[in-house]
């Protein structure tokens, strides 16, 4: 929804759904794209690949062949993302709060936009214009009280607490370094970014304890190897089911502008177009 200006009125709101897949794809992008983090390696300053740690090995292997040699080994340096843990804390709700239920069966509870109904409105306006001036089109008052708003709403946003473990695989101690960097410095003095996809923005918070699993130290006969592990947790919401909600995921209501309580003519003993005052004195 697209207008101009600055009230309720006349906003951009973006109403799309938020998933776990939203977060996952906004970790994975704040990654790939916004630290756009690159080393030095054997063949230059070259970008260090960002992958999806997933079960799907097979996909990993054969479809992404850019991260893997002819052998299918990984080309290190690389970096890899995994979600490890989500969170429903009733202490963190985020800045939607209380608890509210939906008043009917469509789900609509949180309201993101208001638009006027240009049609309706203007019915009003024409039907009080001809019972005064027996003309429609006619501008009868400075204002006008019998306004139909469109009111735009979603189900409510249910705030969760997702960790992420972010793992950085070098061969040498200088593309550790190079790598690790921009994940410490990023936030600048505090351990807090935004990160956005989709419209939707969620607050990570980086952990402040960088593991070092090396095995550098290890005297075997397996390939040396630098990793560090990263915990970054993120605060999001998730609104509505998913692909499995059975309920609509906009909901559009309209207010009322007029009530009329019709009366009885049968028993005041009243006949169509007549009013009789006097049966009503006291």
């Amino acid at each position: 929804m697209e207008t101009k200006g600055t009230n309720l009125d006349k906003k951009v709101y973006n109403i799309s759904p938020c998933t776990l897949e939203t977060m996952d794809t906004a970790i994975h992008k704040w990654i790939n794209e916004e630290l756009d983090i690159f080393c030095t390696t054997n063949k230059g300053w070259k970008k260090v690949a960002v992958l999806w740690s997933t079960a799907e090995r097979a996909r990993q292997s054969k479809g992404t062949r850019e991260a893997r040699d002819d052998s299918g080994q990984l080309i290190l340096p690389i970096i890899t993302v995994e979600r490890t843990g989500v969170t429903k804390d009733p202490a963190r709700k985020g800045p939607y709060w209380a608890n509210v239920p939906p008043s009917d069966d469509r789900g609509g509870v949180f309201v993101v936009a208001r638009r006027i109904n240009q049609e309706k409105t203007k019915n009003h306006q024409n039907a009080d214009a001809l019972r005064k001036r027996k003309q429609i089109n006619f501008k009868t008052e400075k204002k006008n009280d019998k306004v139909v708003y469109q009111y735009v709403s979603i189900p409510q946003p249910v705030y969760v607490d997702v960790t992420y473990k972010v793992s950085l695989w070098t061969e040498y101690q200088q593309q550790m370094n190079e790598i690790l960097q921009p994940f410490i410095t990023e936030a600048k003095a505090i351990n807090y970014e935004i990160i956005s996809h989709d419209g939707h923005k969620f607050e990570i918070f980086i952990g402040q304890d960088f593991s070092l699993n090396n095995n550098v130290a290890d005297m075997g006969e397996d390939e040396r190897k630098y990793q560090t592990e990263i915990e970054i947790k993120v605060l999001g919401m998730l609104i509505g089911d998913g692909p499995n909600q059975d309920t609509p995921k906009v909901v559009v209501t309209e207010n009322a502008v007029e009530v009329k309580i019709p009366r009885e003519r049968v028993l005041t003993d009243e006949k169509p177009g007549e009013w009789d005052k006097s049966k009503f004195r006291g």
